[in-house]
């Protein structure tokens, strides 16, 4: 009998072991899917148009002319030109004064032999030197700091992203200066402290529109190929991407190649949507 009561204690005991043991796993899987929800959403959306689209991974783009495009201009604040008036100073001329007529009275003079009068001496005018044309003030070119993210290895092997600075003019476009300003590379200063630039030699920017909050990037062809494999890859998408979203109204990037939008980059890294910087 007693045997009997302390095998039921042990199953008793059992039994609650498990059950804690499954309302901690529940909980651990119910804050996962909370922590990633956006991640799982984002994938099984991904999953759907895969699904849906028609076969080839490539599609291209088309831009509705109903759609109204946000001009660039718009993604910064722009600093009031200075207007520079030119005034005219009036030129003067001096002013000779009218001769006085003679007071003298006329005298009787003896007869004299007439002679020849000598030649008058044409009367000489003062002329006014030429003014100097005005030149004008041309105001200095005005620059901002601007925000643009290289590369560098870090001791264990890992491609780190890395924040520079550079002083750019201000222009209309301040999104395609930050964008030539990152393909130009880092300088010799920084290459010397081991920032490097992992997006290919040679990649062009063809063009650069925002749409709502999304930036459509098209880049040339040489932006499909990398010397540095899927980290090269994954690297080179982080630093447009990061750079582009510096700007407050721009959350994500459409990557175009040559003007056609591709779903995949190299071995597997996906484009064929918006990347933000949740994506990495």
């Amino acid at each position: 009998m007693a045997t009997r009561k302390n095998n039921n204690k042990k199953e008793s005991k059992k039994s609650q072991i498990v059950l804690i043991f499954w309302l901690i796993f529940i909980i651990v899987i119910i804050s996962i899917f909370l922590i990633n929800a956006e991640t799982i959403q984002r994938n099984f959306g991904v999953f759907c148009v895969r699904i849906t689209s028609p076969s080839g991974n490539e599609e291209v783009l088309l831009l509705a002319d109903d759609i109204p495009l946000i001009d660039e201009r718009t993604l910064d604040d722009q600093t009031p030109a200075v207007r520079v008036e030119i005034v005219e100073q009036p030129v003067v001329t001096p002013q000779t004064e009218p001769a006085q007529p003679s007071a003298e009275l006329p005298v009787e003079q003896p007869a004299a032999t007439p002679q020849a009068e000598p030649a008058q001496q044409p009367a000489t005018t003062q002329q006014t030197p030429p003014q100097q044309p005005i030149q004008p003030v041309t105001p200095p070119a005005q620059t901002r700091d601007r925000t643009i993210y290289f590369a560098q290895v870090s001791g264990d092997g890992q491609i780190l992203h890395t924040r520079v600075t550079r002083r750019l003019p201000v222009s209309q476009t301040p999104m395609q200066d930050v964008l030539n300003a990152l393909l130009a590379g880092p300088s010799a200063e920084e290459l010397s402290r081991g920032i490097l630039n992992l997006i290919p030699q040679n990649t062009r920017m063809l063009s650069a529109i925002v749409r709502g909050d999304t930036a459509y990037i098209n880049f040339s062809e040489d932006f499909l190929f990398t010397t540095f494999g899927v980290e090269g890859y994954v690297a080179q998408l982080r630093q447009i991407v990061w750079t582009v979203t510096e700007f407050q109204n721009i959350r994500d990037v459409q990557f175009l190649i040559e003007g056609r939008r591709m779903d995949y980059l190299g071995e597997g890294i996906w484009i064929g949507s918006p990347i933000s910087r949740l994506s990495f």
